[in-house]
């Protein structure tokens, strides 16, 4: 996943971010507004968390993203 798709869907990747990382605020979101660096710091921080143990949970989210985004579509729509 390019995460260029995931910046510019951000209102709705935030939503998914924030039930992975139920830790982030609706602030911090904000303030990430679709920014990995960011993301990858905010995670550090909330967790604990050293920068490439961080990285590494947000390029599987990454790879997760469509498929996610698929499947939450369909199970809405029924």
């Amino acid at each position: 996943m390019n995460w260029d798709t995931i910046q510019g869907q951000w209102k709705q990747a935030g939503g998914q971010v924030k039930e992975k990382w139920g830790k982030l605020t609706d602030d911090d979101l904000t303030v990430i507004a679709g920014k990995r660096d960011q993301l990858v710091g905010k995670i550090q921080e909330r967790y604990g968390i050293a920068k490439d143990a961080a990285e590494k949970q947000l390029a599987d989210f990454e790879k997760g993203y469509p498929s996610d985004a698929a499947a939450r579509a369909a199970k809405s729509t029924h």
